[in-house]
């Protein structure tokens, strides 16, 4: 078998003879790599469970990451009720802290970044890079089996002495290890286990994202004829490699200042009238290691979703993206920025004012290549012929909250108007819209566009219009008013609060509860289609929405073990050839040659 040096030479014979003569019109360079071969499973455990084909792979990151995220939803409405019923003591203090911290936790880190990048990840970048598997199956497989050992250790934190951490999600030191605090003894050393475990098996997953996009890409397919949804998932993994050694370095530090009674945050300390035997730690320290990873992982979740949102609107506007190059770059600049703002997180940990001030400038500056990628959302959207798909409802949805939720980060990005707002229900309104609704439309919009390739089957219309409706609406109804709330002062992590003179919110927290109730009763109706259309839904046709990427032009659908059967596709074109002038057809996948497109202008690459 030639090696990849021999294949190297071929193509690049193959380039030097077409400089003699004028290349025919359908004409790609050789591939520069062998062909992948693939481990084919023999037993049903193998083909289901332990399975090294990325297909089902990122199905079990799906299912895993949608039933903890469940348990998280379902601890967010008991907090709800609490705040509307103070009276009926549904939950103590000790309770309401344990709930707030395993709920932000769960949600940020082990639903959407998981979902995001191991879930659709998985799915989409073999298929949209038109190649067999990710680089390293094997890895892939263990890498979902050790994030399963994560979410097992963290729910098992509900079941040891004193329950699970109360700390807040931050897991600020020193209160996380200190008496007085819910969970501070297994509590927290089973969180602080849990995030190590989870950012081990990242690590794994990530390094053959990166690897798949960068080397198995099949004959045509350069970087610049990639879908926006690939761009997405792989700038997002470059972020979490870089960031996620912040996390999982102030995890183990922490923990053995838990564990072992070691200094590294822990100053001299007085917990419960006792001075403890600390000294010399910086709690900041720990602040700074974790919105180093923190504020990155904003845009581990977003961009994938931009990127998603890009490809959603190319194919049901039928119109190709805006810009794409621009959108690209956009996606890069983002990503690099995020790594110089996570300060503006700690503008009331008593900073140097002149870091406040660059922290500041540089939130304001990142703000420009998000806006540049809105813009051009709605410039695709402009004069496209618009299919009010269910997953082009969850798109537009996601662009109007990602748009509403972004301008209120441009007031906790100030360091004048973040210090009074700060703590109160403007920030949980503004981080929830941006990190909690407007990705979970995002995932919804990707669930309704991508069923048909997963399953062979479609999700019914009319129950996921139903859907978007409630959810969309009732996103408002619950965090509209806890901007005004966060006007008021209203402060946050409160576990009960009656009228007082100066602010009314009992009200407002009833209808804010009553408002996520339905919403989260609404997500039935979600489970509902889904489980009916895997049973006995419509029979998708193949490539339903006449879309141009990859993973809709296989052999099969739903893809077989190998994607592609005998012979890997070539590429000819970018995603996005839609309404293209004197072609005979509307769409031209990417792997159609100029030749069999007639009168249609020839990409020049």
């Amino acid at each position: 078998m030639p090696d990849e040096f021999d294949y190297k030479i071929e193509a690049k014979a193959d380039m030097t003879a077409s400089d003699t003569s004028a290349p025919p019109i359908d004409y790609v360079p050789a591939a520069e790599r062998p062909e992948q071969e693939l481990y084919h499973s023999k037993s049903w455990w193998t083909t289901y469970v332990f399975s090294q084909d990325a297909k089902y792979i990122g199905i079990q990151y799906t299912c895993v990451a949608t039933a903890i995220a469940l348990v998280g939803l379902a601890l967010s409405l008991l907090m709800r009720l609490q705040l509307a019923f103070p009276d009926l003591s549904l939950l103590d203090a000790s309770a309401y802290y344990q709930f707030i911290t395993m709920h932000g936790m769960i949600m940020v880190v082990f639903f959407l970044t998981a979902l995001f990048l191991g879930g659709f990840g998985n799915l989409l970048i073999p298929l949209m890079c038109g190649a067999r598997d990710m680089v390293f199956p094997y890895v892939n497989m263990l890498s979902f089996w050790v994030f399963v050992l994560a979410v097992l250790v963290l729910v098992a934190s509900f079941f040891v002495p004193g329950g699970p951490t109360g700390a807040g999600w931050t897991l600020y030191p020193p209160q996380a290890i200190t008496a007085g605090t819910p969970g501070n003894l297994w509590g927290i050393v089973l969180m602080l286990v849990s995030l190590v475990l989870f950012v081990v098996g990242f690590t794994m997953g990530g390094l053959n994202y990166v690897i798949t996009t960068l080397q198995a890409r099949t004959r045509g397919m350069t970087l610049m004829r990639l879908p926006l949804s690939v761009w997405g998932i792989f700038v997002a993994t470059i972020l979490a490699l870089l960031a996620f050694p912040a996390l999982l370095v102030g995890g183990i530090m922490l923990l053995l200042d838990a564990v072992l009674g070691t200094s590294f945050f822990m100053p001299v300390s007085v917990s419960m009238g006792e001075l403890l035997q600390t000294e010399g730690g910086s709690p900041i320290l720990f602040q700074h290691l974790f919105w180093f990873f923190g504020h990155p992982e904003v845009y581990i979740v977003a961009l994938p979703a931009f990127g998603i949102v890009s490809d959603l609107i190319s194919v049901h506007a039928r119109k190709n993206i805006f810009g794409y190059r621009m959108m690209v770059w956009a996606l890069v600049i983002i990503g690099a920025l995020s790594f110089i703002v996570w300060a503006h997180h700690m503008y009331v940990a008593g900073m140097n004012p002149w870091f406040g001030y660059f922290f500041a400038t540089t939130t304001l500056i990142i703000a420009v290549p998000t806006a540049i990628k809105v813009y051009n959302w709605v410039l695709t959207l402009w004069r496209g012929n618009i299919h009010l798909t269910v997953p082009m409802l969850f798109t537009l949805g996601f662009i109007i909250t990602f748009l509403n939720g972004g301008l209120t980060g441009l007031f906790l990005g100030n360091v004048v108007i973040d210090v009074p707002l700060s703590d109160t229900y403007f920030v949980v309104a503004h981080f929830h819209m941006v990190m909690g609704i407007a990705p979970v439309l995002v995932v919804f919009g990707a669930v309704y566009h991508w069923f048909p390739l997963v399953t062979g089957r479609m999700l019914d219309q009319g129950l996921g219009k139903l859907h978007f409706w409630i959810t969309f609406v009732g996103a408002y109804m619950i965090y509209t008013p806890m901007y005004y709330q966060g006007f008021l002062g209203v402060p946050r992590r409160y576990f009960e609060m009656y009228e007082s003179s100066y602010m009314s919110t009992v009200g407002l927290n009833v209808f804010i509860t009553l408002s996520a109730l339905v919403v989260g009763l609404a997500q039935i109706i979600f489970f509902y289609n889904v489980i009916r259309s895997v049973l006995k839904g419509e029979k998708a046709e193949k490539n339903p929405w006449k879309a141009n990427s990859l993973e809709w032009q296989t052999p099969k659908m739903p893809p077989e073990h190998g994607n592609w059967g005998e012979k890997l596709p070539v590429v000819y074109r970018w995603p996005y050839d839609f309404s293209v002038p004197g072609a005979d057809k509307e769409h031209i996948p990417q792997n159609v040659s100029p030749s069999e497109v007639a009168g249609a202008k020839v990409e020049k690459t």
